[in-house]
């Protein structure tokens, strides 16, 4: 399967081709359950579309009963972008219910299964998208990354998945989850098609409020330049065997590129998860009361309107339903100070421990999760699912550019780590993840 730079560079007709190959392995590749639908026809290089960014006259849903024959009425900035670039959504991909998961297992339309090994999960809520494109049913995608969900299903599927600066991408037509931490970003086979992608995506838009009024230059990733880059010891000790054999092939790997390694320390990642949590949830709780069979969402029918809006939220699954209820309870009056306030203040202290690290180096190396991709249904308590975020969430409170790249295999499966760099420096952190990347020389499926 050729990549996003090279399928650039086709003729049309060779485009056309493409397209008509990607969507018959797709058929083909159907118990992965990556796509929830596919478009036949198109004009452009073809890119996988997670289901919760609008795309003109496509039914979009997030993956909920509660959105099913909702028609997007626009395209969001980042599908105009592409269309522009000279490329063209391909399908629609499976994802966690409202982005709301860790494992692609809430979806309204059934789990999607990782490529590597089909009793475990994809990762989530962006697991359509990586496994489409580990399984080679699409050369790129884009997801969206709340709290690391399109760095943790790219780790779980060995692709590279990365995470833009809060307010780099527009968030226009990306219906939102948590409006302070959501940003849409590209997963592909290669460091320098996520950079392409990204570049294609990214820039001020004046129809979001977010977007960050800074101009954007296009970045070539440079793999020979010499970055400092942090390692942190007190998180890899958190984490399996499998994670901590690739921390040190990859401190390795970078010291034999000539980069400087340095050891720092990172605050207890458990303040971290609490605060995106109720941050999160709050915002879910806000975001999701518009879906009421009023305004939006597919309206069940009932003698009163009280039986109407509770028959019509019946409709979200049972973790969304949780997230809006917890919300709820940390906004409420009474709860707010004791709650949403403190988050925001661990927040604003977690943003402080990025800008004094960042003094000391250019990059800092993290892993993405705890372990590799777990079984389906091995993490039955909401609490165990949450902890799959433990290194990737602070990234999004503090709204830092971030990338997570495959570095080896272990039984089998893909162990990811990722690079975190300063807000806006999106260059630095391609230029030193071009640099893991090929010292690693990870192929996988798909490769």
């Amino acid at each position: 399967m050729i990549g996003l730079k090279e399928a650039l560079a086709l003729p049309p007709e060779e485009v056309a081709a493409l397209r008509s190959d990607l969507i018959a392995r797709a058929k083909e590749r159907s118990d992965l359950n990556a796509y929830i639908d596919l478009a036949t026809s198109g004009t452009g290089v073809p890119i996988a579309i997670k289901d919760n960014i609008n795309v003109k006259g496509w039914e979009i849903t997030c993956a909920s009963a509660i959105l099913q024959g909702y028609i997007a009425p626009y395209d969001a900035t980042a599908i105009e972008k592409l269309r522009q670039a000279g490329l063209a959504p391909l399908g629609r991909t499976n994802m966690d219910e409202f982005a709301m998961g860790s494992s692609t297992e809430t979806s309204h339309y059934g789990k999607t299964l990782n490529p590597h090994d089909p009793t475990r999960v994809p990762g989530g809520s962006s697991g359509g998208s990586a496994a489409a494109v580990a399984a080679g049913i699409a050369i790129a995608a884009l997801g969206s990354d709340t709290g690391g969900s399109i760095r943790q299903p790219a780790a779980f599927c060995g692709i590279v998945g990365m995470k833009p600066t809060y307010g780099r991408v527009s968030r226009y037509g990306l219906i939102a989850y948590g409006s302070s931490l959501d940003q849409i970003g590209p997963m592909t086979r290669s460091v320098e098609d996520a950079a392409i992608l990204y570049n294609i995506i990214a820039g001020h838009d004046p129809k979001d409020s977010t977007s960050a009024p800074i101009p954007h230059q296009p970045i070539s990733p440079e793999p020979d330049r010499t970055l400092r880059i942090g390692v942190v010891p007190n998180y890899v000790a958190q984490t399996s065997q499998a994670i901590q054999k690739a921390y040190q092939e990859a401190i390795q790997a970078l010291e034999g590129a000539g980069h400087t390694i340095v050891e720092v320390e990172m605050m207890d990642a458990k303040y971290k998860i609490a605060a995106y949590y109720i941050t999160a949830m709050a915002e879910a709780s806000t975001n999701l009361s518009r879906y009421d069979g009023v305004r939006y969402g597919k309206r069940v029918e009932a003698s009163s309107l009280k039986e109407m809006y509770k028959a019509t939220r019946s409709q979200f699954g049972k973790e969304v339903q949780r997230r809006i209820l917890l919300g709820t309870f940390v906004l409420s009056s009474g709860y707010y100070d004791a709650y949403y306030i403190k988050a925001q203040k661990a927040r604003n202290l977690i943003q402080q421990e990025y800008a004094k690290l960042f003094q000391q180096v250019d990059l800092i190396l993290t892993p993405v999760a705890p372990d590799v991709a777990f079984p389906f249904g091995s993490k039955k308590e909401p609490l165990e699912m949450y902890l799959s975020d433990l290194f990737t969430i602070g990234v999004n409170l503090a709204g830092l550019p971030a990338i997570s790249l495959p570095i080896q295999e272990y039984e089998g499966l893909p162990v990811g780590l990722q690079l975190i760099a300063k807000a806006f420096d999106e260059k630095t952190l391609f230029d030193g993840a071009a640099s893991l990347e090929r010292e690693v020389a990870y192929k996988g499926v798909g490769q």
